[in-house]
């Protein structure tokens, strides 16, 4: 399996983050890029490519021109103010106020933001252009007639909905690859979103449309990030309905009952009979994760990758999170070595 990496992730290197009401390092750092592309490197995976360079088109078929351009000017104007910290939202639009983005860049944070936690900084910008490209890359193999693509994205995505950031990220590269293979011809897609977290910028991006289908698999709303989204009765609208399938799951999740919704999603897929598949990868479901509940082990995600093998369909594997720098990177090339075991 061909992976697609790019060291541009690196300008992505946040000094805060806010959590558990302190300023802390982030749980999101360049160490888990860097982990994960040894694991690959030393493994019998395949070979590791750069990234080809894509236009903004692709980014502005699935997100709002002016929240890319805010990305794109938010450091910058952060900077004019004299601020001396990592640029923060601190105030939204909250219940029965006005939702009309603000000129000055502490209201456009807030606007803009769907958390507190996520800092923007001096090479955001450029480290989520280069990991979308990375996304990109990967799904213009697989049109290529490649069976399956590890895309070594960060910052991640599957947070960023149509004109929000956070959850660390900030353009959703899974969205973005799954609108190009549309693009390029695909009549469906297929997401599924294996990260602990809820695909909640992937579902907003899709949520009115039926030639994308996205399930995800994820701690409960009610308990874990993003709180607000990833609910089971969330169905889709308009078109949209019955193909928007969550399964919220609650703490301390084994194997056998993650499984068990994996294995219920895989049947929604079957029948979907998409042209490709998109995974957003994330590994926060092992048992040492530092910020997620689940209980899964380094052997599962074999198993994991075997039974998504088992849907024989061209396949996208997108880097969403994974917080235990240690393991990040066997976890994740398990899930590819059990895929290429299967397909």
């Amino acid at each position: 399996m061909k992976t697609i990496y790019t060291d541009q992730h690196r300008l992505r290197d946040a000094q805060t983050e806010l959590y558990g009401g302190e300023m802390v390092k982030p749980f999101e750092r360049p160490s888990r890029a860097d982990t994960v592309i040894a694991a690959v490197r030393d493994s019998d995976l395949g070979p590791v490519e750069a990234p080809d360079e894509f236009s903004l088109d692709p980014v502005l078929r699935v997100h709002d021109a002016d929240f890319v351009s805010f990305l794109e000017s938010a450091w910058g104007e952060w900077q004019e103010t004299g601020y001396k910290g990592e640029a923060i939202a601190s105030v939204w639009p909250a219940r029965r106020m006005q939702c009309r983005v603000p000129r000055f860049i502490e209201g456009k944070m807030g606007y803009y933001a769907l958390a507190a936690e996520t800092t923007i900084t001096e090479g955001t910008w450029a480290a989520a252009l280069a990991s979308k490209d990375v996304g990109l890359t990967g799904a213009k193999a697989l049109v290529s007639g490649e069976k399956g693509v590890f895309s070594l994205c960060r910052p991640p995505g599957h947070h960023a909905a149509r004109d929000m950031f956070g959850g660390y990220c900030f353009l959703n590269n899974a969205a973005i690859a799954a609108q190009y293979l549309r693009d390029q011809g695909a009549e469906r897609v297929a997401i599924l979103d294996i990260d602990f977290h809820h695909g909640n910028g992937t579902q907003d991006i899709f949520y009115e449309r039926d030639d994308v289908l996205f399930c995800s698999l994820h701690g409960d709303p009610e308990e874990a990030f993003p709180h607000f989204l990833g609910y089971a009765d969330e169905a889709g609208l308009g078109a949209g309905i019955g193909f928007n399938r969550n399964y919220p799951l609650p703490r301390g999740t084994s194997f056998a009952e993650w499984r068990a919704a994996l294995e219920d999603a895989m049947g929604h897929i079957r029948s979907y009979a998409p042209q490709y598949l998109v995974i957003s990868l994330g590994v926060d479901t092992f048992e040492n994760d530092p910020i997620s509940f689940f209980k899964l082990t380094t052997p599962d995600y074999l198993t994991t990758g075997e039974l998504i093998g088992s849907l024989d369909l061209p396949t996208l594997f997108v880097l969403e999170g994974g917080y235990d720098i240690d393991e990040v990177g066997l976890n994740a090339v398990n899930v590819l070595k059990g895929f290429e075991k299967k397909s």
